[in-house]
């Protein structure tokens, strides 16, 4: 199966979409695109969230569109029933890695201390999100943890900024950073659509 870094290539931005309609999650889908993005997260933090994945993939057919807040077997299955290329999980549990394995997609499981990435690493999986990631530790943790588990890439989220990114980008085993401060609530409210697209475009650099 592709793995997630793979899908998302060059691009060290996760941006993440958290939309209360459809429209808005197109409009904001569409101010990363332009960025130059090739892949978002939209969470499934509302109830607008799938319809507004389903709706951003059909208005944006070459932009790779994945679900986020994944925590059980009912919200993976209309996560990928809603068009989902890839499922990214808060936490994990066994079994919700369970139901993961059967998903077909390329999943990037949540985890926030040693115990947990023991735990999905047994599961297969070398790729992992470090969330909250700043709550969790942040950079030293990772990088603390690098020689313990050498073969395990991740991708820091939750308290991530355009100033402490560096940090995380600088560690060997942290592949991509995952934001919110890309689309900011008051910036989708007066549909600024512009600010978002240069705070995309600075936040891959």
């Amino acid at each position: 199966m592709t793995s997630f870094s793979s899908l998302m290539g060059t691009q060290t931005l996760l941006p993440i979409i958290q939309a209360s309609t459809p429209e808005e999650g197109v409009s904001i889908a569409k101010a990363m695109s332009a960025a130059g993005l090739t892949l978002v997260e939209v969470v499934l933090r509302t109830e607008a969230s799938l319809a507004a994945l389903s709706a951003i993939k059909l208005a944006l057919p070459e932009l790779i569109v994945g679900a986020g807040t994944v925590t059980n077997k009912d919200i993976l299955e209309k996560a990928v029933a809603a068009g989902s290329d890839f499922i990214i999980t808060p936490a994990i549990s066994e079994r919700l890695l369970d139901d993961l394995a059967d998903c077909n997609l390329p999943v990037l499981p949540g985890v926030s201390n040693t115990g947990e990435i023991l735990m999905a690493r047994e599961f297969g999986y070398t790729e992992m999100k470090l969330f909250p990631a700043e709550l969790s530790g942040g950079a030293k943790f990772l990088s603390t943890i690098s020689s313990v588990f050498p073969d395990i890439s991740f991708c820091p989220t939750g308290g991530v900024t355009i100033d402490n990114k560096p940090d995380y980008l600088s560690l060997n085993n942290v592949f991509a950073v995952g934001g919110t401060w890309v689309a900011k609530k008051d910036w989708v409210e007066q549909g600024n659509w512009q600010a978002i697209t240069d705070a995309c475009s600075e936040g891959n650099k």
